[in-house]
């Protein structure tokens, strides 16, 4: 299973903002995108490859964030 959720780091855990359906104590890999970043990263190409969907290019970049 590949999935991409939003988290919270409360308390020096990462919670996660939606019910997760697995097994406890079940091994996972975590790739931390910090939100921000992200949209700033977004800002700086929007537009750089002429005019594009606002929607397909939040599209593009969350395929590429599982890869």
């Amino acid at each position: 299973m590949s999935k991409v959720i939003r988290v919270r780091f409360r308390g020096g855990v990462l919670v996660p903002e939606e019910p997760l359906d697995m097994e406890e104590n079940k091994e996972l890999l975590v790739k931390i995108i910090d939100v921000e970043e992200r949209k700033r990263i977004l800002e700086k190409y929007r537009g750089a490859l002429g005019r594009v969907d606002p929607r397909l290019l939040e599209e593009a970049i969350e395929e590429a964030e599982h890869l």
